[in-house]
């Protein structure tokens, strides 16, 4: 089943901000949380739909990554899919104060929603090279990397300064009278826990680097300069905090022979005068392999021939490029006696002149006088 467009899902327009995102995004979030709808399977699909258009369009490289490429650009190459975890560790920055979201949905959906923050992995970042085939037809490549993870043998304890919640709450007395917030712990960094014990090898986050391998699923139609996402496969979260995204660089490997212009596949068709004259049968390259084409008689250099469907898949759905043959024809340079001489008994023949139609202005002008 197709996804739905991201912005038809927070209804609003490709021109919104931030903040016209943030607002959609909430009151989908509260019209569709679990707690307010237990045991609705719908609701559920809804609340998850909604936070994955959020995850993305709140995001000013995922956005600029959708916008320009849609779907294929998020999740094309595969990707582990959106879970509650990830969802309410949103809460913190659209509802701010977790006791308002806490009161609001009768104490369960703060303590989903609140209490320590996990702090997400980093974004790791490599470049394929694909052949223009590959781009057309869509590809998987085995691509091997190093990522940060979590090793066996990290201890975590609670935070003693914020007893394990993330949080401080401070009480300060105005002239309105006592007034209280609530701030993120700086020693545990929001996250609740601190490391009691870790591996030698891992840094004080408590993570190592290691060698990663995993399949990238190419969809058909992808461009130098495109990024994909896998979401979950960068660095792992520190203190079992989400992990970042696997983002992929399309880079095109030049073919001798054939050129991409957006979704055409353009191809430089040189003709002998006999042929472009006589007419004839002749290859050209494609990427699906060779394909003959006929030559009509009398083909004129700067024609273009069309191949149907034979470019490169719209990402959107909206059909295919073709290929299209530009002719030029071949004036040898280097020619015998022989060929000069029969050249010369031609040159004189109507048939070996241009039409008036074919004149230039300028000449056309000279023969008046």
């Amino acid at each position: 089943m197709a996804k739905r467009d991201y912005y038809d899902i927070l209804g609003v327009s490709r021109n919104a901000n931030e903040d016209e995102i943030k607002k959609a995004y909430r009151k989908l979030a509260i019209k569709y949380h679990p707690d307010k709808n237990p045991d609705d399977k719908d609701a559920e699909e809804k609340f998850k739909e909604a936070a994955e258009a959020y995850d993305a369009l709140s995001n000013p490289e995922k956005k600029q990554r959708y916008d320009q490429f849609g779907h294929a650009g998020m999740g094309g190459a595969g990707g582990g899919g959106f879970n509650m975890d990830d969802i309410f560790s949103q809460f913190g920055d659209i509802f701010g104060d977790t006791d308002f979201f806490g009161s609001f949905f009768g104490g369960q959906g703060g303590r989903r929603g609140g209490g320590p923050r996990r702090k997400p992995g980093s974004n790791i970042r490599i470049r394929i090279k694909l052949t223009l085939a590959e781009m057309r037809h869509g590809v998987e490549k085995k691509v091997k990397y190093r990522r940060m993870i979590e090793p066996e043998g990290v201890l975590y304890s609670d935070c003693k300064n914020c007893g394990g919640t993330g949080s401080v709450r401070k009480t300060t007395n105005t002239f309105l009278g006592q007034m209280a917030t609530t701030a993120p712990c700086q020693v545990c960094q929001g996250m609740g826990r601190t490391i009691t014990s870790k591996p030698r090898e891992a840094n004080e986050q408590g993570l190592v680097a290691q060698e990663f391998e995993t399949t990238i699923k190419i969809p058909c139609g992808v461009a130098e300069g495109m990024q994909l996402s896998v979401n979950g496969q960068g660095n792992s979260g520190p203190g079992g905090g989400p992990s970042g995204d696997l983002i992929v660089l399309i880079e095109q490997i030049e073919h001798e022979e054939l050129q991409r212009d957006g979704n055409h596949v353009i191809y430089t068709l040189w003709l002998s005068f006999p042929e472009a004259a006589l007419g004839a049968s002749v290859e050209v390259p494609t990427l699906d392999g060779a394909a003959k084409i006929k030559i009509e008689s009398g083909t004129q250099p700067g024609k273009v021939l069309r191949l149907k469907g034979k470019g490169f898949p719209d990402l959107n759905g909206y059909g295919s490029g073709d290929q299209l043959i530009h002719v030029q024809v071949y004036v040898p340079t280097n020619l015998s006696s022989e060929e000069k001489n029969q050249l010369l008994k031609l040159q004189d023949s109507k048939n070996f002149k241009p039409e008036e139609k074919d004149k230039s202005f300028f000449d056309r002008v000279k023969d008046m006088f």
